[in-house]
């Protein structure tokens, strides 16, 4: 009887807990939405953020959302709070914007959202019973497609697919997912040889683009450059983001190291001494295994 009362007085405190953590999350959060309406109001405002709008802002949304990313692959637990504290702002910014001219508001968006979860969870908050992720994946596309008005994921036209890939994911992401979908319904090349072909075809073509062509039809040969580039990356299992990413931040390594052993700004170097200090820089990282 004593070890019943016990566990449900500890059952006890961890609910209190558990309700005085909501209650300050929230009144954190409404303290955060009136910082925002304070910084957008006409009256003793921030000059920048009133002369922001939901276009304008759209680079810090993409920005807050791979450091937060960037932050998560680190594991620092204060870097990861502070960035989702970041992204967190945009969508409160973006809501303060969007209720001023009376499109919806903050309110709008958390209902929307919980009331989606709630429908696209009915193994969850409904009777319907479900044996594994890929299930619960796919219940979730078809209720989608139905809130939609669109025709089941299976019914879908490939380039309805690959289109919303477009439109949504970063444009290296999005080429990589529209080839992968490409390929699994044969539209594909027969070896890797004809992957190699390709890619110099279009190398071809972009540098005509640039010896001939409009800066259109440059953007355009460099697009196909590029995509070429993805389907190598592909065949091989690699990730092309993931490469990128490594590049750039050995280029930025390899700057530090240039920076640390030198007495005046890069810019006042001889390229020939900034190609020299380069590889010493290469040679370095290469040595700590960098």
């Amino acid at each position: 009887m004593i070890f019943l009362t016990q566990r449900n007085a500890k059952g006890s405190a961890e609910v209190r807990r558990g309700m005085e953590n909501q209650n300050e999350s929230l009144a954190a959060l409404q303290e955060l939405i009136e910082v925002v309406a304070k910084l957008r109001s006409p009256d003793g405002g921030c000059p920048w953020d009133l002369a922001q709008t939901a276009e304008t802002l759209t680079p810090y949304v993409i920005e807050e959302a791979y450091e937060v990313v960037d932050a998560i692959k680190s594991g620092d637990k204060g870097a990861i709070a502070e960035e989702l504290g970041d992204l967190l702002l945009q969508v409160v910014l973006q809501a303060q914007i969007a209720s001023e001219s009376g499109q919806f508001s903050l309110k709008e968006i958390t209902r929307g959202i919980s009331q989606k979860l709630i429908r696209r969870h009915p193994h969850v908050f409904g009777d319907v019973s479900v044996a594994s992720v890929d299930e619960v994946r796919q219940n979730w596309e078809q209720i989608k497609a139905k809130e939609k008005g669109e025709p089941s994921p299976d019914a879908q036209k490939l380039s309805a697919k690959l289109g919303r890939y477009g439109r949504t994911l970063p444009p290296l992401t999005a080429a990589m997912k529209i080839s992968q979908k490409a390929a699994a319904i044969g539209f594909e090349w027969e070896n890797i040889q004809g992957v190699w072909d390709k890619f110099h075809e279009e190398l071809g073509e972009f540098q005509q683009a640039l010896a001939e062509e409009t800066p259109e039809r440059q953007q355009a040969e460099l697009g196909d450059l590029l995509f070429a580039v993805i389907q190598l990356a592909r065949w091989h299992n690699l990730d092309p983001s993931d490469g990128l990413q490594g590049t750039n931040q050995r280029f930025v390594q390899r700057l530090e190291k240039m920076e640390g052993v030198v007495d005046r700004p890069l810019s006042d170097y001889s390229l020939d001494e900034l190609e020299n200090l380069w590889q010493q820089a290469k040679a370095q990282l290469a040595k700590e295994g960098s």
